[in-house]
């Protein structure tokens, strides 16, 4: 008698997980998810191949990952356009499935082969999904995920050069002051990493933005919440006191109107503590 009917599916190989995650994604276009139960189960093909995934790349708690598949798998995904994919379908997925594939995301940008960091060669090459992730800050069900992948995206430099010279970059002004705390806070702590993770990039572009960005910021210093005038003025300090930027804190303090910004706020928090 054959007990072949007990025996576990074969694991798939980086390349077909890599088309099976393209392949289910692809499915949630299909005229069929106007049905309830088909966009249902196609959804849950989409969730499995994203465990698959992050099992993939981080291991099962038994076993260790092994390091050709996650390089092989890192290819794959470039190759077929996964990622674009997996950005676009981000308001249609579930929070688990959100969640295990931000924990994928951070490692699929970390690895490099023959040198170079695919995912970010592949986001340098799809810049616009980018700014998809900064206009997602709009959209409270998916903001969280979104900041964690961009902060991520951010660890580049390049990357993060694009976002500061790209005309998203202004709505983070907006962000910050959203009602919802938890997304403006998210939102405050990617323009934070913006401002503070690579100085060099950062002077260069308030070199080039220096009135246009110090408009914006001012405005923040003003701001009717407490909590984003304190945080817009600790992280005023903090980038303003970078070396490269010795030349922008000069020309900051030695304009009188920033001054007056600076004594208001001096005087509002007098009356804070008096209270």
């Amino acid at each position: 008698m054959s007990f072949s009917f007990f025996k576990q599916s074969r694991p798939k190989t980086s390349q077909e997980l890599a088309k099976a995650i393209k392949d289910s994604l692809m499915a949630l276009d299909s005229k069929t998810v106007a049905e309830v139960k088909a966009l249902e189960k196609a959804l849950e093909e989409v969730e499995k191949n994203i465990v698959t995934m992050r099992t993939m790349l981080s291991g099962d708690g038994e076993t260790e990952p092994s390091a050709d598949q996650i390089t092989q798998l890192t290819v794959e995904i470039c190759n077929e356009d996964v990622i674009s994919l997996l950005f676009h379908k981000l308001p249609i997925l579930g929070w688990e499935t959100r969640k295990n594939l931000v924990h994928c995301w951070s490692i699929l940008l970390k690895q490099k082969v023959d040198s170079i960091f695919c995912c970010v060669q592949y986001m340098e090459n799809h810049l616009e999904l980018l700014d998809f992730l900064v206009v997602c800050y709009d959209n409270k069900e998916i903001a969280l995920t979104c900041g964690h992948m961009l902060r991520e995206c951010i660890k580049s430099p390049t990357l993060a050069k694009y976002i500061l010279e790209s005309p998203s970059f202004e709505l983070f002004f907006k962000f910050v002051e959203l009602p919802n705390f938890d997304v403006a806070s998210d939102a405050f702590s990617t323009f934070k990493d913006l401002l503070s993770k690579h100085e060099t990039a950062v002077s260069e572009f308030l070199t080039a933005h220096y009135d246009e960005f110090f408009e914006l910021y001012e405005k923040l210093l003003k701001s009717a919440n407490y909590v984003t005038r304190r945080q817009s003025l600790k992280l005023l300090s903090e980038f303003l006191l970078e070396s490269p930027n010795s030349h922008i804190m000069k020309r900051y303090i030695a304009e009188i109107r920033h001054l007056k910004v600076m004594m208001t706020l001096l005087k509002v928090q007098f009356n804070i503590l008096c209270l």
